[in-house]
């Protein structure tokens, strides 16, 4: 009898085992199998056909949404695009032969340009095979018309990011990421030249963050609208430097609002105001707001994710506090944001509370599992809509290209003996141009002077070939 016991016991463990590895090979086969069939050094014999070029050999085209082709294979292997300019425009989106911008499509997807399918590998009938070409949802102007701005708008090259999409659909229409450089003819980083291409493969749209100034007032402002019930009767007086907690808050400059009220602290980007908002309201409050509207959390972009941006109030003294509340934060309770995570929030402002998460692919070669409908596109609530309508209602208002925009100016301090992060940030209430945008530009100076100067050159492109198409 217990030989009996010990033997079904056996059997039963190894069952277990067996189901648990079977369960195991599973999620690691739908996970990885496209990394397995197509890494950088092929382990398999069969598929070298695969690798030549990178592993780009048989590769498909990539093209924007207009058709026009960005990357592609001929005689001499892979090429792209014959302007240098739209080249480098777009390297953070569409990559290089190599695989150093791990989020760029041809690194990201380079199984499916491959043609590489879960159910049937590398050897998918034809008659199945949708295609191995990529379309992206980019408009190819308006992220060159970002592009020049940041490289050739100003006094020298600047690095930052520029994001603009859909908060409708979710289509991305421009991403730009400086420094870049001509995939056409990819750099040998070396010791001499490191400093040149310091992050240089980062695509800063989607994984870096920054200190955002002022344009983390819409998270206070947000706070305050839900909170404080007397919030639009309220008035602040504005000397342009108050002690709070001890030490001062100063206006950028000392600058005097006088009497104001909190549309009007915000047009005018009073620190005082916020200040003086974020203390009355508390960590709780603030850090509850900035955790529904995203600020500490990852968004999904396709199959990538954007970094994630910080907010910590949680013990801070009221000077600590005040500071978070301007967007000035510092050491634990420092505040960065991600340009794509502040498009789509201003998206979800835009669109009463809710936006669309942002997709880089209008149409691919997706795998059969993808080409039967297992792909899912989010929706971020991320305000309340009486809430998101309130905001519309503070915001400061714009024309730019024909369009009412909302939008706020962020000037951001960074210390090191670095100059401010320069932000715009905001959204389009156009029914027929549906758009969201962030924008920063690194080591620059004010907001309104640097980086509204790059969303305008690019919602001009994007409303001339877009509107009414989108």
């Amino acid at each position: 009898m217990k030989r009996s016991l010990r033997r079904s016991t056996f059997i039963l463990l190894f069952t277990i085992a067996f189901i648990i590895g079977i369960s195991f090979f599973m999620v690691e086969l739908v996970l990885n199998a496209d990394k397995w069939v197509n890494p950088e050094n092929p382990p398999y014999p069969a598929n070298q056909h695969i690798y030549r070029e990178n592993g780009l050999a048989e590769a498909g085209k990539i093209t924007d949404r207009n058709g026009l082709v960005l990357a592609d294979n001929d005689e001499n292997g892979r090429v792209y695009n014959e302007d240098e300019t739209v080249r480098r425009a777009l390297m953070h989106t569409v990559g290089d032969s190599s695989t150093n911008i791990s989020t760029a499509v041809q690194s990201k997807y380079r199984a499916d340009l491959n043609g590489y399918s879960l159910i049937w590998g590398m050897n998918i009938p034809e008659s199945m095979r949708t295609s191995r070409d990529i379309a992206l949802t980019v408009d190819t102007e308006t992220c060159t018309a970002a592009y020049n701005m940041l490289k050739h708008g100003f006094e020298e090259p600047k690095r930052g990011a520029c994001v603009i999409y859909n908060y409708k659909t979710g289509e991305v229409i421009c991403s730009v990421s400086t420094p870049e450089y001509d995939p056409n003819d990819p750099p040998v980083i070396t010791e001499e030249n490191q400093d040149e291409y310091d992050g240089v493969y980062l695509d800063n749209v989607l994984s870096s963050t920054y200190t955002p100034g002022s344009v983390f007032k819409i998270v206070t402002a947000a706070a305050a609208l839900e909170y404080i019930p007397d919030i639009y009767t309220r008035t602040w007086t504005c000397t342009g430097s108050k002690d709070i907690g001890g030490h001062d808050i100063n206006c950028v400059n000392g600058e005097v609002h006088g009497t104001i009220n909190l549309k009007q602290a915000m047009e005018e980007s009073c620190n005082i105001v916020f200040a003086e908002l974020a203390v009355e309201l508390g960590p709780e409050k603030m850090t509850a707001t900035a955790n529904k509207m995203g600020i500490n959390m990852r968004f999904d972009v396709d199959d990538l994710q954007t970094a994630k941006g910080h907010y910590n109030a949680e013990g801070a003294d009221d000077n600590a506090l005040a500071w978070t509340g301007v967007g000035q934060g510092f050491g634990e309770y420092e505040d960065k944001v991600n340009p794509m995570q502040m498009a789509i929030l201003c998206g979800s402002i835009a669109n009463g509370g809710t936006a669309k998460s942002a997709t880089y692919i209008k149409d691919g070669a997706d795998d059969l599992l993808k080409n039967i409908g297992i792909k899912q596109v989010k929706e971020y609530s991320l305000v309340d809509s009486d809430i998101a309508q309130k905001l519309k209602d503070v915001m400061p208002s714009y024309k730019i290209a024909g369009l009412d925009i909302r939008a706020k100016t962020g000037t951001a301090e960074v210390g090191n003996g670095k100059g401010n992060n320069a932000w715009f940030v905001g959204y389009a209430l156009n029914d027929d141009c549906p758009l969201a945008f962030a924008c920063v530009v690194e080591d620059a100076g004010f907001g309104n002077t640097y980086a509204r100067p790059v969303v305008e050159a690019a919602l001009e492109t994007a409303t001339n070939n877009l509107r009414g198409k989108m």
